[in-house]
């Protein structure tokens, strides 16, 4: 039952019953209940943004994991980085230099990923900046990876190629002279012997008998075989593929003809005067890319060390020309 009230009338000196109407109770009620709401509304506000519950706990601490995840993941990014830059170093600066290949361009190694925000589907999350920046790293590196590895493939090619290569770069006299001292004039500055004028000498003078057979440094093609306008007279040139071609001037006549394979040691012609000429001799040139370079860095076929320091101070002397 409920419990009954009284309290005292000081005006009738009688004790009365407590009498609470149905509005008191209702407004109580309401009252209490308010109270009950507001303080349970700071409870939550509190809980919510100061207390984390079990679950948010958890998913943080995964957040956590996560992050150190990705830290540990990116440095070993940086470390595969760093092995890329290696193998990218040697491919340009050792492979690619033995088998006289030009350098990967560096727009195409470090090309980038123009056009369509590909990230655009990361923006959203939480730690959007560590997970676009870590696969942006795996996206670079699997890209230089695949033109390593195509350059690889490449370089795989040329070593297979390298036989074929050197039989054909040339690397022997195109003369048999033993008698070293029979180079008349070296690559460089020499006197005009018609003009009696300080100009360039493209090529190497081997002095012989008329008639001296001359032979292919490399393997190659014939590419000319005829009288040369340009003062070479009965003149040979030989496509030695790589980037390579010999051309041996002034012979008295010559056996071969224009298409012809040829290996080296082959007899292409023999030693002669024509053209311009001063005396029998045959003007020999090797030409990389179509430039004209020094013949004596290829004659490593032919000579021992102690000859190829002879033949370099010979004809590196300041004389006259045979053409």
């Amino acid at each position: 039952m409920p419990k009954v009230k009284y309290h005292f009338n000081i005006h009738s000196l009688k004790y009365e019953k407590v009498v609470v109407s149905i509005w008191k109770r209702v407004g109580r009620v309401l009252g209490f209940l308010s109270t009950a709401v507001v303080f349970a509304s700071v409870i939550l506000f509190f809980a919510y943004n100061y207390l984390d519950s079990p679950k948010e706990k958890q998913l943080k601490r995964e957040i956590g994991q996560l992050q150190l995840q990705y830290d540990l993941l990116n440095d070993r990014l940086s470390q595969v980085n760093a092995v890329i830059a290696d193998l990218q170093d040697r491919d340009d600066n050792i492979y690619r230099t033995i088998f006289e290949a030009e350098p990967i361009p560096e727009n195409i190694r470090k090309a980038g990923f123009g056009g369509v925000n590909k990230y655009k589907d990361l923006e959203r999350f939480d730690n959007a900046d560590l997970v676009i920046e870590t696969t942006k790293k795996l996206d670079k590196i699997s890209k230089e990876l695949y033109v390593q590895s195509k350059s690889f493939d490449e370089i795989m090619k040329l070593a297979k190629d390298k036989q074929e290569m050197l039989a054909s770069i040339p690397a022997i006299q195109p003369i048999s002279n033993k008698n070293l001292k029979m180079i008349a004039s070296g690559f460089g500055h020499r006197v005009d012997p018609v003009y009696k004028t300080i100009k360039f000498h493209e090529g190497i003078d081997f002095t012989a008998a008329v008639g001296t057979p001359i032979y292919a440094t490399g393997n190659g093609v014939i590419t000319t075989a005829d009288m040369d306008k340009g003062g070479y007279g009965r003149c040979v040139v030989i496509s030695h593929g790589f980037g390579y071609q010999s051309l041996y001037g002034h012979c008295s006549r010559l056996n071969v003809r224009p298409g012809q394979k040829v290996k080296r040691g082959d007899i292409i012609g023999f030693v002669g005067s024509t053209g311009k000429s001063t005396g029998p001799h045959v003007h020999y040139e090797v030409i990389k890319a179509g430039t004209k370079i020094n013949p004596i860095n290829f004659f490593f076929n032919d000579l021992t060390a102690n000859e190829y320091d002879e033949v370099l101070t010979i004809s590196s002397q300041s004389n006259q020309s045979f053409d």
